[in-house]
């Protein structure tokens, strides 16, 4: 019986010496996988969805294939509610290969600016968390985490309707002329109509004005807005109500006081 428990206990032996051996040599392969990020493209569909793509590249210099290789990022707002949730999955990455993918993060600017106005106006970040998961030779998980952010510009920052000019037009009307300005800080052209609605005092509507916008990205946009107002309703001060619709977003009102 001696002979039999010798072969068992080598044979035993040898199968933990293999075991520690593969799981460091599994080791020392996930070391060798190298995750290359490109650059972050930023896009607008027709039916107003940001898109980012995230350029990625997986090079597996290691000993083994990568199976189950998975991308997960969850966008993020400021108050960390989540806003949108894509994945990318590449079956198997084989040894001594790369692979390049481009991940998808898309968020739909309606939703966006429905959960906080101040997107509007407003230039922040938007935050990413992302997880990376693979099965290294289909048998050992790995999973890492990194966090990043997106840039957001407000498309309506420092939205101001400036100093008002009066002149008469004729024995009851006057005629009204009021600088209407704001930035795009946004990385898409805004293109749409903003109407300006006019009120005294007393609430009394007095006019309204309808402005052709098109603001190219990350500019100024600056029109001359002219209205022809009943002389006997107005008052020394009052408050212009701005509605904002475009092919990307609906906004209004957007309350500016005068005088």
């Amino acid at each position: 019986m001696r002979v039999p428990v010798r072969i068992v206990g080598l044979a035993s032996t040898f199968c933990w010496v293999f075991l520690v051996g593969f799981c460091v040599s599994a080791v020392y392969s996930f070391r060798d996988v190298r995750f290359d990020f490109g650059k972050l493209q930023m896009d607008v569909t027709a039916d107003g969805m940001m898109v980012f793509s995230l350029p990625l590249t997986v090079a597996n210099k290691g000993y083994y294939d990568i199976g189950c290789f998975n991308l997960t990022t969850q966008t993020l707002d400021d108050s960390g509610f989540l806003i949108a949730r894509e994945s990318t999955f590449v079956p198997v990455v084989e040894r001594g290969r790369e692979f390049a993918v481009s991940h998808n993060m898309t968020v739909n600017i309606s939703d966006l600016l429905r959960r906080d106005e101040g997107y509007l106006f407003n230039d922040t970040e938007l935050k990413v968390h992302a997880i990376v998961s693979m099965r290294i030779t289909e048998v050992f998980p790995v999973e890492v985490s990194t966090n990043f952010s997106l840039p957001w510009g407000g498309p309506i920052q420092n939205l101001t309707l400036g100093e008002i000019e009066y002149g008469e037009c004729n024995g009851t009307h006057t005629r009204i002329v009021v600088p209407f300005e704001f930035k795009n800080h946004a990385f898409f052209n805004l293109t749409g109509i903003a109407r300006i609605n006019m009120y005294n005092s007393a609430g009394v509507f007095l006019g309204e004005k309808q402005v052709a916008v098109d603001a190219v990205q990350r500019s100024g946009f600056r029109r001359s807005v002219e209205l022809y107002v009943l002389t006997s309703d107005l008052t020394g001060s009052g408050r212009f109500e701005v509605y904002f619709s475009t092919s990307l977003f609906d906004c209004g009102p957007l309350v500016i006081p005068y005088g």
